[in-house]
């Protein structure tokens, strides 16, 4: 009798290699995009995560990175070095502060640390892209008196952090306007409007450009006088002038009666005699309107 043997069962070995996944490396970013105000103090805040028995060597920051080559920490380019601040610490927090921002420091930043391990470097992404904005104000060139205007304070991306504006009339606070609304509104505008405006945001030093403002309105305080003053006797020469305060300026004409007879702010009577007696009437008059003062001689 012959007993057939049953081939042998491959014997399987599990073999568990210990490693580490991406999941224990973790840089969380608070803002991934930063605008902020030119000349300002930016906080990019983050924490940080490594897997448990690893110890922290380096812990920096870093801009635009290029693969394959270790990159070099802000706080040592002379750009950054004296406006650089590392807030964070060698175990979870890595925040900085970075203060005079300018358009040159519009860069995607990183964090990057690194441990014991000669593998255990990471640099978190997608970092924090920065974008550094001015002010402008925008504003109609001018306004007619008893019009509203809006003006508004304007900057190339939405501000991260909230603020406060503060409005600027011939680099004057206007007190009484300070909100979290970028636009001034001018409600029946009066000559004493009229200027140069620009904003700024409340805590920072920059201020924005400033921009005219011109504020248009038909004659007013109309005025008519004589040289020489005093009595007039015939054969002098007298001059009379017309002043009004008008925006633009008022075009003047001169009436006797109802007959014109010269224009201009000035009008000359050589060698006077009684045949110029009479009512002399100075019309002003200019897109918006028309005002008059006469005067006897």
């Amino acid at each position: 009798m012959s007993v057939r043997m049953a081939p042998p069962l491959p014997l399987i070995f599990l073999i568990l290699i210990h490693g580490v996944s991406s999941a224990n490396w973790v840089v969380n970013y608070r803002h991934s995009h930063i605008c902020a105000l030119k000349d300002s103090s930016v906080i990019m805040s983050c924490t940080y995560t490594y897997p448990t028995g690893y110890q922290i060597k380096k812990a920096f920051w870093t801009k635009n990175p290029v693969q394959g080559v270790e990159p070099p920490e802000l706080s040592e380019d002379p750009e950054y070095s004296q406006r650089l601040q590392y807030l964070g610490d060698k175990q979870q927090k890595c925040t900085i502060r970075l203060s005079h921002v300018t358009q040159k420091d519009e860069h995607t930043y990183y964090f990057r640390f690194t441990t014991n391990v000669t593998d255990g470097k990471w640099t978190g992404n997608p970092g924090v892209t920065l974008t550094v904005t001015d002010l402008q104000v925008e504003a109609p060139e001018r306004v007619t008196e008893g019009d509203s205007v809006r003006l508004t304070c304007k900057s190339s991306c939405a501000l991260t952090d909230r603020a406060t504006f503060i409005w600027y009339r011939n680099s004057q606070p206007l007190t009484e306007r300070r909100d979290r609304n970028n636009q001034l509104l001018l409600q029946s505008v009066r000559r004493e409007d009229a200027g140069r405006y620009s904003c700024a945001l409340q805590e920072h030093t920059y201020i924005s450009p400033a921009v005219h403002l011109s504020v248009t309105y038909p004659p007013k305080s109309v005025s008519v006088s004589i040289s020489p003053s005093g009595e007039i006797v015939e054969g002098d020469s007298v001059a009379l002038s017309c002043s009004s305060d008008s925006n633009p300026p008022a075009e003047i004409s001169w009436f006797k009666g109802g007959t014109i007879v010269g224009s201009g702010r000035i009008y000359s009577i050589s060698k006077i005699s009684a045949d110029h007696s009479g009512e002399y009437k100075c019309k002003s008059r200019n897109k918006h309107g028309l005002n008059k003062m006469s005067h006897i001689i």
